[in-house]
């Protein structure tokens, strides 16, 4: 039995049914060379932030740690108000779910679901959030309002 080359076989296909051959190597390097953007969207959406800390009590410097710096900060008075605004995504669990579907769906059509799969993943990036917090001389939350 003579051992051949990847090269030869490829050689081979091309000679006896071009068109085939064509076909097969692009779906194989559209396969290798375009990773799923439904999948890579999936797994690059925002985290799920922990709303609970919008609670009276919680020190202005635990909301700045979660959800980043205010978008407004202004003292009233004297009591400071902030507005946070950010996107509420999703569980590490819930994207890893979503990025194995879109995967498995990837294989399963050749690559075709990306059709489907990315407007998906573009409709389901999470929601945009603003909430406006009111904080005693101590910078805890005193009142919360959600603003959308």
């Amino acid at each position: 039995m003579q051992n051949t080359t990847p090269f030869q076989l490829f050689s081979a296909c091309i000679t006896r049914i071009p068109g085939a051959c064509v076909l097969v190597v692009l779906t194989v390097l559209i396969g290798v060379f375009l990773p799923g953007c439904a999948v890579t969207m999936a797994i690059e959406q925002p985290d799920k932030k922990d709303l609970s800390l919008f609670a009276p009590g919680t020190p202005r410097k635990k909301l700045i740690a979660e959800f980043g710096m205010p978008k407004t900060s202004k003292l009233v008075g004297l009591q400071r108000v902030d507005v946070f605004t950010f996107v509420q995504g999703y569980s590490r669990a819930a994207r890893a779910g979503r990025a194995l579907a879109h995967g498995a769906a990837d294989v399963a059509t050749g690559m075709l679901w990306e059709v489907a799969g990315t407007p998906a993943e573009v409709l389901m990036s999470g929601e945009k959030l603003s909430y406006e917090v009111l904080y005693d001389e101590h910078d805890r939350v005193v009142r919360v309002g959600q603003l959308n």
